[in-house]
């Protein structure tokens, strides 16, 4: 069965989380340099996203029960990474939001694989702070998880961001 959820949430720092709900989902030491021009921090048992913009950001989280196609041909920026949830319960939050306050979603217990598949970027760069104003300049992530044994993160689709000579 599938399921669909939509978020609003704050990438404060430019980031959102995703996270095992029973850990503590610490990225402290993830976010290298290339992490941060990968778009995506990883941790056994948490992902930090990262944004183009420090605003709210529209949030698709879909749970699926395979490998669903590619179709990164329709998104800028495209990334996968295996994520251990160890009792079947994942939370998806702004980095600084409140853990108990968090979208929490079933999935199966153990590796799960989740693909972050971000749009509308540019525009959402370009307008900055007034990005999440207009559903146009907003930037939009998905976030497709199903149950995979565990998988080393992947860019799948790169957007360069503008000014970091890390994103090529």
């Amino acid at each position: 069965m599938t399921t669909t959820t939509e978020l609003t949430l704050f990438a404060d720092y430019f980031q959102i989380h995703m996270s095992d709900a029973d850990s503590d989902g610490d990225l402290s030491d993830a976010w290298t340099d290339q992490a941060v021009a990968d778009h995506l921090a990883v941790a056994p048992d948490a992902l930090g996203i990262g944004t183009s913009v420090n605003v709210d950001v529209s949030v698709t989280v879909v749970v699926l029960t395979q490998e669903p196609s590619d179709d990164s041909s329709e998104f800028d920026h495209v990334v996968e990474a295996g994520l251990n949830v160890s009792l079947g319960r994942l939370m998806v939050l702004g980095c600084t939001d409140h853990a108990p306050d968090a979208a929490t979603f079933e999935v199966p217990s153990g590796w799960n694989r989740a693909r972050v598949s971000r749009s509308n970027l540019a525009r959402a760069t370009q307008a900055d702070i007034d990005s999440d104003e207009s559903p146009e300049t907003t930037e939009k992530i998905r976030i497709q998880v199903w149950p995979a044994p565990e998988f080393p993160a992947k860019v799948i689709k790169r957007w360069p961001r503008p000014g970091c000579e890390l994103d090529v």
